[in-house]
């Protein structure tokens, strides 16, 4: 394998990977991704993005947006409903992963990044002031590291996080090919998941129904749950290519940083604990690990000291409104349906902190006392 130098590698080419990577790259750094799959890869996700993350890059993501979501119809066991028009700036974007990584990773190597996919990481090793990955093709060394490769992911234990903070949840979704009625439409379905919610998100000419067990074992399987779900919208299960898949959600402050690396995306425990809501926070956090990686190599003490503490100062402290929120609205949902999505005036807000023109922190207070009475009375 070449042993050309490089500056940094980032194992994992999802959002929060081929974000540091375009990072490191624009700013001159040398840097290898290295994809344990081939690009572009089959990755089971709902698809939704807030488009606040274009404030963060100078490219267009208008070849890759499949749908623009201008209404959110949120249900109560698949009956008694509320629509509320997206009352923000932008509309949702909905994309499939499969194509919206890949772009990313192409924006990285326009850069200059480089990449090497289909090549899995087989173990790490820091001496002699560098990290040595070894890979079937031979080690490959740089000085710093970015592990970004997930929720199933080995590198967060082999840099030794063997005691992360999280909850992991569990998702189960249902691609299927026939167009979505309602295109510009995200439904999302409350009570028919005990601990979690339901979705149909439009892709393109295509739909993704899913289920999200956030909170707690369920009473009755995923599977025979979904089976009913689609059957709401006239979809037969079989007709659908199912993908299960963990989810690794943010459940208190921790540590990301270690010696010459860093945590970022699902393997750092940054997806919210309410939504599930991960590529925007995955994409932030590889962002700030690569802002940190390039402080480190300019000679900066504690840079990387630094990035773990941005985000908690920036992520966490969000996140622990969208805990406690979690917390209070799967405890009792009916009353949190009723809080959350029922009270006049919640979906817009709700819809707001999804896409990202507000923060849980404008909101949350509200709701939560609300909740907090309703299950106190």
């Amino acid at each position: 394998m070449s042993s050309s130098p490089r500056d940094a590698i980032i194992l994992g080419g999802g959002p929060a990977g081929a974000s540091a990577a375009w990072s490191l790259a624009k700013a001159g750094r040398r840097v290898l991704i290295l994809e344990k799959e081939r690009l572009p890869r089959v990755k089971p996700c709902g698809g939704g993005v807030s488009p606040q993350i274009a404030q963060w890059f100078d490219f267009d993501f208008a070849p890759v947006i499949s749908n623009r979501v201008t209404r959110m119809r949120f249900t109560w066991k698949c009956g008694e409903a509320v629509e509320a028009p997206l009352e923000t700036k932008e509309p949702l974007w909905m994309v499939t992963r499969s194509e919206f990584d890949h772009f990313l990773v192409k924006q990285a190597v326009a850069r200059g990044a480089e990449l090497k996919d289909g090549t899995p990481a087989l173990g790490l090793r820091f001496e002699n002031g560098a990290w040595t990955v070894e890979t079937e093709e031979g080690s490959i060394r740089a000085p710093y590291l970015i592990a970004a490769d997930g929720a199933k992911g080995p590198a967060a234990k082999w840099l030794g996080f063997t005691d992360r903070k999280r909850f992991v949840a569990g998702a189960l979704e249902a691609e299927f090919p026939g167009l979505s009625p309602d295109p510009d439409v995200v439904h999302l379905d409350f009570g028919t998941v005990a601990k979690g919610y339901a979705w149909n998100f439009p892709k393109g000419d295509g739909q993704g129904l899913g289920l999200g067990a956030l909170r707690g074992k369920q009473d009755k399987d995923l599977k025979t749950l979904l089976a009913g779900y689609t059957e709401s919208f006239g979809v037969k299960l079989e007709a659908c290519h199912l993908m299960a898949h963990p989810i690794h959600c943010w459940d208190g402050d921790q540590v990301l940083h270690t010696q010459n690396a860093v945590l970022a995306g699902e393997a750092a425990c940054v997806v919210d604990p309410f939504t599930a809501e991960g590529i925007r926070p995955s994409i932030f956090s590889g962002l700030r690990a690569a802002e940190a990686i390039h402080h480190a190599l300019s000679g900066e003490d504690r840079a990387l000291e630094a990035y773990t503490l941005l985000m908690q100062e920036q992520w966490g402290r969000e996140m622990a409104w969208a805990k406690r929120l979690s917390q209070l609205f799967f405890a009792a949902p009916r009353l949190g349906w009723k809080v959350v999505v029922g009270s006049p005036g919640s979906p817009q807000r709700m819809a707001s902190v999804l896409i990202g023109e507000s923060r849980y922190s404008d909101h949350a207070a509200r709701a939560i006392k609300k909740l907090s009475f309703g299950i106190a009375g």
